[in-house]
């Protein structure tokens, strides 16, 4: 199964994926969904002006192993323009109070559209099962924040520009799977350029991906910089804490 048919059946396809060997008894689950489904919603649950950040699916790619992935700079040896990823962790069930001690994971292909962990497959033709680029786990601080840095997100066909969070509280309960989005402006200056060139521009649009198509009010991010700066990325993510 490639990525393209994997993306029009949706998570019935993760029936057939074969599951992960045992993490260790240190280890957080990738596939917890004790707090979270991780099924596909354009839309959060809000209470006043506060909403919960849509939820999502975290295939095809999960990261297999996040606990051994503690780091900030994600970079690994990817080409690509820089990105700096700053995600600010809310807690609706507290007025929306910054959420502190909460793991938050995120990983994204790389500027050819391909990710760490994985390939060999009609999924992913390329092998990447034992590098872990463009992956990473960070603790908000007191203020619900956590900071990465990386290279802007690559493309692959069917799927808008996008990056995967997944966030569990202290304990190591999942509380939820999202996905964050970029404003395609900016996608199109990135992709015209460097080690983007080659791929050329993304040929899904936020409108017609089949995870943002009902939306990305929640999941749209502010990004700004240029090409040769690099850029920053600043995003707010409402959990049920």
């Amino acid at each position: 199964m490639d990525r393209k048919d994997f993306l029009k059946k949706g998570l019935g396809s993760l029936a057939i994926m074969p599951l992960f060997a045992a993490c260790k008894e240190t280890d957080v689950d990738p596939t917890d969904t004790s707090g979270s489904t991780g099924t596909d919603s354009g839309t959060g649950t809000s209470t006043g002006s506060c909403t919960t950040t849509a939820s999502e699916t975290e295939g095809p790619f999960p990261t297999k192993n996040p606990s051994s992935l503690v780091t900030n700079d994600i970079t690994s040896d990817r080409a690509g323009t820089k990105l700096t990823v700053k995600i600010t962790i809310q807690n609706k069930n507290n007025s929306c109070a910054a959420l502190a001690n909460a793991f938050v994971d995120i990983w994204h292909c790389d500027a050819a559209g391909n990710y760490s962990e994985y390939g060999g497959t009609g999924m992913q033709s390329t092998n990447y099962t034992n590098v872990h680029f463009l992956r990473g786990r960070q603790t908000t601080d007191s203020s619900g924040v956590v900071n990465f840095t990386t290279i802007y997100p690559g493309w692959y066909s069917g799927r808008a520009v996008h990056i995967h969070v997944h966030v569990y509280n202290s304990s190591g309960k999942s509380l939820l799977v999202t996905q964050i989005a970029f404003p395609e402006d900016v996608s199109k200056v990135v992709f015209a350029q460097g080690v983007y060139a080659t791929h050329g521009q993304a040929d899904t649009t936020n409108a017609r991906d089949n995870v943002f198509g009902d939306g990305v009010t929640t999941e749209m991010s502010t990004v700004t910089g240029s090409p040769s700066a690099g850029y920053a990325l600043t995003h707010t993510i409402v959990v049920n804490g």
